[in-house]
């Protein structure tokens, strides 16, 4: 079951559901992330984001204002459609670019024409991955935490580039459409927000 995403400013909140849903629980401070325990069984594991390890008091609250975001990170999202990139200071939108690049689809038709139609979408794809590159080198100097989503292909090549060799990918993995600005500024609030594993009874 992939992890459910909960804002900072709404985990008090989730944290009173589970355990008035789940007849009390117990909290605990595990591996640098809160555990829960419920009285049926249930459990959750939450981490704060940008891979920071929390050693405070077992308190939803104090766990909330924890997750606080760096003074530099970024986001990148990239799909043979398009990609988008940003750098944030704190929670603040300092600099961002979007693109989109036609990449040719898939034909059904075979033999030569398959193959030529496969070379020319892998040459627009790697060209649509270079702009990519160039946009991210610029955009993300001096960013060391960074996070990604897309196409998994796709990112890997965008961070190929030699100049983003500083880059240093934290979770969550972002399942995103082809990147415009809507879905970036849905990656923006995803990557600040409290992962929760959640196993029910």
């Amino acid at each position: 079951m992939p992890a459910v995403l909960v804002p900072a400013a709404r985990w008090e909140k989730w944290v009173d559901n589970f355990s008035s849903g789940h007849d009390g629980s117990t909290l605990a401070v595990v591996e640098g992330g809160l555990s829960g325990t419920a009285a049926d069984g249930s459990r959750f594991a939450a981490r704060l984001p940008f891979g920071t390890a929390y050693d405070g008091p077992a308190d939803p609250g104090a766990f909330a204002t924890a997750a606080v975001a760096p003074d530099r990170w970024g986001v990148l999202l990239v799909r043979k459609g398009g990609f988008a990139v940003a750098r944030l200071g704190g929670t603040d939108l300092v600099e961002h670019k979007i693109g989109q690049r036609h990449v040719q689809g898939r034909t059904k038709a075979g033999g030569q024409s398959q193959q030529r139609f496969a070379r020319r979408r892998d040459n627009q794809a790697r060209q649509a991955y270079e702009a990519a590159a160039d946009h991210a080198a610029r955009i993300l100097a001096g960013v060391r935490i960074v996070s990604t989503g897309g196409d998994h292909a796709a990112v890997d090549a965008v961070l190929a580039d030699t100049r983003l060799a500083h880059v240093s990918v934290v979770e969550p993995w972002l399942a995103v459409p082809d990147p415009r600005r809507a879905v970036l500024d849905r990656a923006i609030v995803d990557t600040q927000a409290i992962r929760v594993d959640v196993v029910n009874a």
